[in-house]
């Protein structure tokens, strides 16, 4: 009877664990999501990959399936101009074409899904520093930027285009073997010059605050790119659909572009405008004017509610009952910035992606209009973060 009953009780322990353990995971959703602003339509982007043309791992077709998974609306297979280790195997005479492959595909697969991937044409100038590596997207011819001995010409050809040229890891300890973006007078005749239009703050596994401080102060478009040569999910550990997940998946970093529409023409006069902001390792990059509004459409006061009791010696409850929604696939660290304390937590609180998070102010019978939060995971300039309201 006796080991009867502590069976029992054994079983009803580890099921109540199970769903308590169930609670607390998920079913991950590898597409991500972040919404519109007003006036803009928030498109995530990967300007910076390389396939088999150059020297990635893979042919241009895998670019693009992997870029549908992930939910992109426009990427760029930029290839290096000046380095084609495969040649021997895989000969390039016509450096467009690992975007005219990847488009091709694209263009085939668009027909069975309901988000369209638009292609863009682009390629690496690969050069010694300085100036380094730099990229440039929405080229119409890339064999022309191909000029060997000579590191500025490729630059002047790719604006001729009309073309958005990027500098690509700026801190490169290959180039840079302090890790430390700087300007060199190169650098700074390009940006005098406006042959020079973003910067990459945030390149594969890797964000350089200082090349965030370069954008900033030379109005330079700020840029996050995965910069893969081998597989997405093996370089960012992305999981599978529908695997269960108990902390923040792997992602790419993706550059957000904040167009009037999704058409090439939008995209590439958002960049030129510097309406970007990146999303890499849960952090949000970017200038104020555009991460604002931004994560104020991610987080949203979805109820507010008097804390209820069984009584209460003095009146009414003051303490409000705050439900925070955020419909983004970002997580937020947020600290409080208003003068009421939490009752049930510090000051700072965590919302996780697509979630409700309920936190009880106690205001102390006066007037409470809505949240003024720091995001802590939000950077607008060095050592600076986002500060939002959420009002009600």
């Amino acid at each position: 009877m006796i080991q009867k009953k502590l069976f029992i009780q054994l079983s009803v322990f580890l099921i109540f664990n199970t769903l308590l353990y169930g609670q607390n995971q998920k079913k991950y959703e590898r597409k991500l999501f972040f919404p519109d602003i007003d006036n803009y339509k928030t498109l995530l982007t990967d300007f910076h990959q390389h396939t088999v043309f150059s020297d990635g791992l893979v042919w241009p077709t895998i670019r693009v399936d992997e870029a549908v998974k992930d939910g992109l609306d426009a990427i760029s297979l930029t290839e290096h101009l000046e380095y084609q280790p495969f040649a021997k195997d895989i000969p390039n005479p016509d450096r467009n074409r690992a975007y005219l492959v990847a488009n091709d595909f694209a263009e085939r697969i668009n027909k069975s899904i309901d988000k369209k991937l638009i292609i863009v044409n682009g390629q690496e100038i690969t050069r010694s520093m300085p100036p380094g590596h730099i990229n440039a997207i929405f080229l119409e011819d890339a064999n022309k930027l191909l000029h060997r001995n000579d590191s500025l010409k490729g630059i002047e050809e790719a604006n001729k285009q009309n073309a958005f040229v990027f500098w690509n890891h700026p801190g490169w300890p290959a180039q840079r073997s302090d890790g430390i973006a700087r300007l060199d007078d190169f650098h700074k005749y390009l940006i005098d010059n406006k042959l020079l239009h973003g910067i990459e703050v945030v390149n594969e596994l890797y964000f350089s605050e200082e090349a965030l401080d370069i954008a900033l102060k030379n109005n330079l478009t700020i840029m996050g790119t995965s910069d893969i040569h081998g597989l997405v999910d093996w370089l960012f550990k992305v999981p599978d659909d529908n695997e269960i997940v108990n902390n923040y998946p792997g992602h790419r970093p993706i550059t957000m572009v904040f167009a009037k529409s999704k058409n090439k023409k939008s995209i590439k006069e958002a960049l030129f405008a510097g309406r970007t902001a990146v999303f890499y390792n849960e952090l949000l990059i970017g200038k104020e004017e555009n991460l604002k509004p931004l994560v104020e459409k991610c987080l949203l006061i979805n109820s507010v509610n008097n804390l209820k009791l069984g009584y209460s010696e003095d009146g009414e409850s003051t303490i409000k009952k705050i439900e925070i929604k955020n419909i983004s696939d970002a997580p937020f660290l947020l600290k409080n910035l208003t003068p009421f304390t939490f009752e049930t937590n510090s000051d700072i609180i965590t919302i996780d992606p697509n979630s409700i998070h309920t936190i009880s102010i106690k205001t102390k019978g006066n007037d409470f209009n809505g949240l003024k939060l720091e995001v802590l995971n939000a950077i607008i300039a060095p050592k600076k973060n986002l500060i939002i309201e959420l009002l009600i």
